[in-house]
Protein backbone atom coordinates (compact mmCIF):
# COMPACT_ATOMS: atom_id res chain seq x y z
CA UNK A 1 0.00 0.00 0.00
CA UNK A 2 1.95 3.04 -1.22
CA UNK A 3 1.61 6.57 0.05
CA UNK A 4 -1.80 8.16 -0.26
CA UNK A 5 -2.26 10.32 -3.31
CA UNK A 6 -4.85 13.05 -3.05
CA UNK A 7 -5.63 14.86 -6.28
CA UNK A 8 -5.88 18.60 -6.18
CA UNK A 9 -5.02 19.31 -9.76
CA UNK A 10 -4.67 17.31 -12.90
CA UNK A 11 -1.20 16.03 -13.73
CA UNK A 12 -0.52 16.79 -17.37
CA UNK A 13 -1.08 13.72 -19.51
CA UNK A 14 -0.17 13.43 -23.17
CA UNK A 15 -3.29 13.97 -25.27
CA UNK A 16 -4.83 10.59 -25.95
CA UNK A 17 -6.38 10.00 -29.32
CA UNK A 18 -8.73 7.34 -27.91
CA UNK A 19 -12.33 8.00 -27.04
CA UNK A 20 -13.64 6.57 -23.79
CA UNK A 21 -17.22 6.00 -22.75
CA UNK A 22 -18.77 4.30 -19.78
CA UNK A 23 -20.86 4.39 -16.64
CA UNK A 24 -20.09 5.75 -13.20
CA UNK A 25 -22.27 5.73 -10.14
CA UNK A 26 -22.00 7.66 -6.91
CA UNK A 27 -22.68 5.94 -3.64
CA UNK A 28 -22.69 7.23 -0.12
CA UNK A 29 -25.01 7.50 2.80
CA UNK A 30 -28.06 9.74 2.55
CA UNK A 31 -27.09 13.39 2.37
CA UNK A 32 -23.52 12.70 1.29
CA UNK A 33 -24.07 15.14 -1.58
CA UNK A 34 -24.43 12.62 -4.41
CA UNK A 35 -27.23 14.25 -6.39
CA UNK A 36 -25.81 17.76 -5.96
CA UNK A 37 -22.46 16.57 -7.25
CA UNK A 38 -24.09 14.85 -10.18
CA UNK A 39 -25.99 17.99 -11.12
CA UNK A 40 -22.78 20.02 -10.92
CA UNK A 41 -20.99 17.57 -13.23
CA UNK A 42 -23.80 17.51 -15.77
CA UNK A 43 -24.54 21.20 -15.37
CA UNK A 44 -28.29 20.81 -15.20
CA UNK A 45 -30.75 19.62 -12.60
CA UNK A 46 -31.49 15.96 -13.33
CA UNK A 47 -31.57 13.94 -10.14
CA UNK A 48 -33.87 15.40 -7.54
CA UNK A 49 -32.06 16.64 -4.47
CA UNK A 50 -33.66 16.92 -1.09
CA UNK A 51 -32.47 17.17 2.45
CA UNK A 52 -34.19 13.90 3.14
CA UNK A 53 -32.72 10.47 2.40
CA UNK A 54 -34.38 8.05 -0.04
CA UNK A 55 -35.72 10.52 -2.57
CA UNK A 56 -33.83 9.26 -5.60
CA UNK A 57 -35.75 6.13 -6.47
CA UNK A 58 -34.94 5.71 -10.13
CA UNK A 59 -31.72 5.15 -11.91
CA UNK A 60 -31.48 8.69 -13.19
CA UNK A 61 -28.57 9.11 -15.55
CA UNK A 62 -26.77 12.37 -16.13
CA UNK A 63 -24.39 12.54 -19.07
CA UNK A 64 -21.11 14.43 -19.19
CA UNK A 65 -20.09 15.06 -22.82
CA UNK A 66 -16.40 15.70 -23.54
CA UNK A 67 -14.65 15.75 -26.94
CA UNK A 68 -12.62 12.68 -25.95
CA UNK A 69 -15.08 10.93 -23.66
CA UNK A 70 -18.60 10.41 -22.47
CA UNK A 71 -19.28 9.79 -18.81
CA UNK A 72 -22.75 8.47 -18.02
CA UNK A 73 -23.71 8.95 -14.38
CA UNK A 74 -26.07 6.42 -12.90
CA UNK A 75 -27.74 7.49 -9.70
CA UNK A 76 -28.60 4.60 -7.43
CA UNK A 77 -30.97 4.85 -4.50
CA UNK A 78 -29.17 4.91 -1.15
CA UNK A 79 -28.15 1.55 0.24
CA UNK A 80 -29.66 1.03 3.67
CA UNK A 81 -30.77 -1.73 6.01
CA UNK A 82 -34.12 -2.68 4.49
CA UNK A 83 -37.25 -2.68 6.64
CA UNK A 84 -39.87 -2.93 3.92
CA UNK A 85 -40.29 -4.69 0.63
CA UNK A 86 -39.56 -1.38 -1.10
CA UNK A 87 -36.31 -1.13 0.88
CA UNK A 88 -35.35 -4.66 -0.11
CA UNK A 89 -36.04 -3.92 -3.75
CA UNK A 90 -34.03 -0.69 -3.65
CA UNK A 91 -31.06 -2.57 -2.21
CA UNK A 92 -31.21 -5.20 -4.95
CA UNK A 93 -31.22 -2.42 -7.53
CA UNK A 94 -28.16 -0.93 -5.85
CA UNK A 95 -26.10 -4.11 -5.92
CA UNK A 96 -27.01 -4.88 -9.53
CA UNK A 97 -26.07 -1.35 -10.56
CA UNK A 98 -22.71 -1.47 -8.79
CA UNK A 99 -21.79 -4.66 -10.56
CA UNK A 100 -22.60 -3.14 -13.96
CA UNK A 101 -20.81 0.21 -13.85
CA UNK A 102 -17.21 0.97 -14.89
CA UNK A 103 -16.29 3.11 -11.90
CA UNK A 104 -17.82 3.82 -8.49
CA UNK A 105 -17.48 7.15 -6.70
CA UNK A 106 -17.89 6.81 -2.93
CA UNK A 107 -19.05 10.17 -1.50
CA UNK A 108 -18.18 11.07 2.08
CA UNK A 109 -19.05 14.54 3.40
CA UNK A 110 -16.04 16.52 4.68
CA UNK A 111 -18.00 17.92 7.61
CA UNK A 112 -18.99 14.63 9.24
CA UNK A 113 -16.82 11.98 10.84
CA UNK A 114 -16.82 8.62 9.09
CA UNK A 115 -19.63 6.71 10.77
CA UNK A 116 -21.35 3.30 10.77
CA UNK A 117 -23.37 4.22 7.66
CA UNK A 118 -20.18 4.91 5.69
CA UNK A 119 -18.60 1.68 6.93
CA UNK A 120 -21.68 -0.32 5.96
CA UNK A 121 -21.36 0.94 2.38
CA UNK A 122 -17.56 0.64 2.30
CA UNK A 123 -17.81 -3.03 3.36
CA UNK A 124 -20.25 -3.68 0.53
CA UNK A 125 -17.86 -1.91 -1.86
CA UNK A 126 -14.95 -4.01 -0.69
CA UNK A 127 -16.88 -7.06 -1.91
CA UNK A 128 -17.04 -5.71 -5.46
CA UNK A 129 -13.54 -6.47 -6.59
CA UNK A 130 -13.21 -5.60 -10.25
CA UNK A 131 -14.74 -2.14 -10.37
CA UNK A 132 -12.32 0.78 -9.68
CA UNK A 133 -13.41 2.97 -6.77
CA UNK A 134 -12.76 6.67 -6.30
CA UNK A 135 -13.24 8.20 -2.86
CA UNK A 136 -14.84 11.64 -3.15
CA UNK A 137 -14.77 13.90 -0.10
CA UNK A 138 -17.70 16.27 -0.67
CA UNK A 139 -18.84 19.58 0.86
CA UNK A 140 -15.24 20.81 1.30
CA UNK A 141 -16.58 24.39 1.41
CA UNK A 142 -17.94 23.63 4.90
CA UNK A 143 -14.62 22.81 6.61
CA UNK A 144 -11.17 24.24 7.35
CA UNK A 145 -8.14 22.97 5.40
CA UNK A 146 -6.95 21.16 8.54
CA UNK A 147 -10.27 19.34 9.03
CA UNK A 148 -10.26 18.43 5.32
CA UNK A 149 -6.74 16.99 5.57
CA UNK A 150 -7.82 14.87 8.55
CA UNK A 151 -10.86 13.59 6.66
CA UNK A 152 -8.73 12.65 3.62
CA UNK A 153 -6.40 10.66 5.89
CA UNK A 154 -9.39 8.97 7.56
CA UNK A 155 -10.73 7.94 4.12
CA UNK A 156 -7.32 6.56 3.19
CA UNK A 157 -7.23 4.56 6.45
CA UNK A 158 -10.76 3.24 5.87
CA UNK A 159 -9.66 1.88 2.48
CA UNK A 160 -6.56 0.20 3.91
CA UNK A 161 -8.55 -1.31 6.76
CA UNK A 162 -11.15 -2.88 4.46
CA UNK A 163 -8.77 -3.76 1.63
CA UNK A 164 -10.17 -1.20 -0.81
CA UNK A 165 -7.52 0.23 -3.07
CA UNK A 166 -8.84 3.72 -3.90
CA UNK A 167 -8.03 4.63 -7.52
CA UNK A 168 -8.09 8.27 -6.38
CA UNK A 169 -9.07 10.31 -3.34
CA UNK A 170 -10.54 13.64 -4.47
CA UNK A 171 -11.85 16.55 -2.39
CA UNK A 172 -14.66 18.51 -4.10
CA UNK A 173 -17.27 21.15 -3.43
CA UNK A 174 -20.21 20.96 -5.81
CA UNK A 175 -21.75 24.07 -4.27
CA UNK A 176 -18.61 26.20 -4.72
CA UNK A 177 -17.86 24.35 -7.99
CA UNK A 178 -14.36 23.47 -6.76
CA UNK A 179 -12.56 20.53 -8.37
CA UNK A 180 -15.74 19.29 -10.09
CA UNK A 181 -14.04 19.30 -13.51
CA UNK A 182 -11.00 17.62 -12.00
CA UNK A 183 -13.24 14.83 -10.74
CA UNK A 184 -14.49 14.24 -14.30
CA UNK A 185 -10.86 14.29 -15.52
CA UNK A 186 -10.01 11.54 -13.04
CA UNK A 187 -13.08 9.37 -13.66
CA UNK A 188 -12.69 9.36 -17.46
CA UNK A 189 -9.36 7.43 -17.68
CA UNK A 190 -11.04 4.67 -15.65
CA UNK A 191 -13.64 4.13 -18.41
CA UNK A 192 -13.23 1.60 -21.23
CA UNK A 193 -12.33 2.79 -24.70
CA UNK A 194 -15.27 3.05 -27.05
CA UNK A 195 -17.64 5.32 -28.97
CA UNK A 196 -20.20 7.58 -27.28
CA UNK A 197 -23.18 5.69 -25.84
CA UNK A 198 -25.69 8.55 -26.14
CA UNK A 199 -26.22 11.24 -28.76
CA UNK A 200 -24.63 14.63 -28.04
CA UNK A 201 -27.14 16.92 -26.40
CA UNK A 202 -28.72 14.23 -24.24
CA UNK A 203 -28.38 15.09 -20.58
CA UNK A 204 -30.37 12.22 -19.20
CA UNK A 205 -32.12 9.19 -20.65
CA UNK A 206 -34.79 9.22 -17.94
CA UNK A 207 -38.11 9.22 -19.73
CA UNK A 208 -39.59 12.68 -19.36
CA UNK A 209 -42.61 11.34 -17.53
CA UNK A 210 -40.47 9.92 -14.76
CA UNK A 211 -38.58 13.18 -14.38
CA UNK A 212 -41.84 15.11 -14.26
CA UNK A 213 -43.14 12.72 -11.58
CA UNK A 214 -39.94 13.27 -9.57
CA UNK A 215 -40.33 17.06 -9.72
CA UNK A 216 -43.94 16.80 -8.53
CA UNK A 217 -42.92 14.44 -5.75
CA UNK A 218 -40.17 16.82 -4.64
CA UNK A 219 -42.61 19.74 -4.53
CA UNK A 220 -45.20 17.64 -2.65
CA UNK A 221 -42.65 16.70 0.02
CA UNK A 222 -41.48 20.27 0.55
CA UNK A 223 -42.38 21.27 4.10
CA UNK A 224 -44.10 18.01 5.10
CA UNK A 225 -41.16 15.60 4.97
CA UNK A 226 -41.37 14.89 8.67
CA UNK A 227 -44.99 13.83 8.47
CA UNK A 228 -44.73 11.94 5.17
CA UNK A 229 -41.13 10.93 4.57
CA UNK A 230 -41.62 8.17 2.00
CA UNK A 231 -45.33 7.72 1.79
CA UNK A 232 -45.67 9.65 -1.45
CA UNK A 233 -45.46 8.20 -4.93
CA UNK A 234 -46.33 10.16 -8.05
CA UNK A 235 -47.51 8.63 -11.29
CA UNK A 236 -47.90 10.74 -14.42
CA UNK A 237 -50.95 9.24 -16.12
CA UNK A 238 -50.57 11.17 -19.37
CA UNK A 239 -48.71 14.01 -21.05
CA UNK A 240 -50.44 15.26 -24.20
CA UNK A 241 -50.09 18.42 -26.30
CA UNK A 242 -53.37 20.38 -26.08
CA UNK A 243 -55.21 20.10 -29.37
CA UNK A 244 -56.11 23.09 -31.48
CA UNK A 245 -53.33 25.35 -30.16
CA UNK A 246 -51.41 27.59 -32.60
CA UNK A 247 -47.88 26.26 -33.30
CA UNK A 248 -46.23 29.22 -31.55
CA UNK A 249 -48.39 28.81 -28.42
CA UNK A 250 -48.23 25.13 -27.50
CA UNK A 251 -49.57 23.84 -24.21
CA UNK A 252 -48.81 20.48 -22.65
CA UNK A 253 -51.54 18.86 -20.54
CA UNK A 254 -50.09 16.74 -17.72
CA UNK A 255 -52.37 14.60 -15.56
CA UNK A 256 -50.71 13.16 -12.48
CA UNK A 257 -51.76 11.28 -9.38
CA UNK A 258 -50.09 11.74 -6.02
CA UNK A 259 -50.45 8.47 -4.10
CA UNK A 260 -50.37 8.33 -0.31
CA UNK A 261 -50.73 5.34 1.98
CA UNK A 262 -53.52 6.41 4.34
CA UNK A 263 -56.62 8.59 4.11
CA UNK A 264 -55.36 10.60 7.12
CA UNK A 265 -52.44 11.82 5.00
CA UNK A 266 -54.75 13.34 2.42
CA UNK A 267 -55.35 16.46 4.49
CA UNK A 268 -51.64 17.04 4.94
CA UNK A 269 -51.00 17.02 1.20
CA UNK A 270 -54.08 19.01 0.21
CA UNK A 271 -53.88 21.51 3.07
CA UNK A 272 -56.65 23.78 4.36
CA UNK A 273 -59.08 24.59 1.50
CA UNK A 274 -56.71 22.91 -0.98
CA UNK A 275 -54.13 25.65 -0.48
CA UNK A 276 -51.13 23.32 -0.15
CA UNK A 277 -51.92 21.21 -3.19
CA UNK A 278 -52.28 24.42 -5.20
CA UNK A 279 -48.80 25.53 -4.08
CA UNK A 280 -47.40 22.11 -4.97
CA UNK A 281 -48.93 22.51 -8.42
CA UNK A 282 -47.48 25.99 -8.94
CA UNK A 283 -44.03 25.04 -7.68
CA UNK A 284 -43.73 21.84 -9.70
CA UNK A 285 -45.25 23.39 -12.82
CA UNK A 286 -42.47 26.01 -12.88
CA UNK A 287 -39.82 23.30 -12.64
CA UNK A 288 -41.51 21.15 -15.29
CA UNK A 289 -41.80 24.08 -17.69
CA UNK A 290 -38.11 24.83 -17.19
CA UNK A 291 -37.26 21.17 -17.80
CA UNK A 292 -39.41 20.70 -20.91
CA UNK A 293 -39.17 24.23 -22.26
CA UNK A 294 -42.89 24.48 -22.92
CA UNK A 295 -45.94 25.90 -21.07
CA UNK A 296 -47.75 23.28 -19.03
CA UNK A 297 -51.24 22.76 -17.65
CA UNK A 298 -50.86 20.52 -14.62
CA UNK A 299 -53.79 18.54 -13.27
CA UNK A 300 -53.00 16.96 -9.87
CA UNK A 301 -55.11 14.47 -7.92
CA UNK A 302 -54.39 12.94 -4.53
CA UNK A 303 -55.30 9.28 -4.15
CA UNK A 304 -54.92 6.68 -1.43
CA UNK A 305 -53.07 3.46 -2.35
CA UNK A 306 -53.24 1.51 0.87
CA UNK A 307 -49.78 0.56 2.24
CA UNK A 308 -48.22 0.74 -1.22
CA UNK A 309 -44.68 0.38 0.12
CA UNK A 310 -45.36 -3.17 1.25
CA UNK A 311 -47.47 -4.43 -1.61
CA UNK A 312 -45.67 -5.92 -4.63
CA UNK A 313 -48.63 -5.35 -6.96
CA UNK A 314 -48.88 -1.66 -6.04
CA UNK A 315 -45.09 -1.25 -6.25
CA UNK A 316 -45.15 -2.59 -9.80
CA UNK A 317 -47.99 -0.30 -10.75
CA UNK A 318 -46.13 2.68 -9.32
CA UNK A 319 -43.07 1.78 -11.35
CA UNK A 320 -40.75 0.15 -8.80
Amino acid sequence: MGAMSVRTQSSARPAEAVHRAGFACFVGRPNAGKSTLMNALVGQKVAITSNRPQTTRHTVRGIVHRPDAQLVLVDTPGLHKPRTLLGQRLNDVVRTTWAEVDVIGFCLPADQKIGPGDRFIAKELAGIKRTPKVAIVTKTDLVTPKALAEQLLAVDRLGKELGIDWAEIVPVSAVANKQVDLLADLLIPLLPEGPALYPEGDLTDEPEQVMVAELIREAALEGVRDELPHSIAVVVEEMLPREGRPADKPLLDIHANVFIERPSQKGIIIGPKGKRLKEVGIRSRRQIEALLGTPVFLDLHVKVAKDWQRDPKQLRRLGF
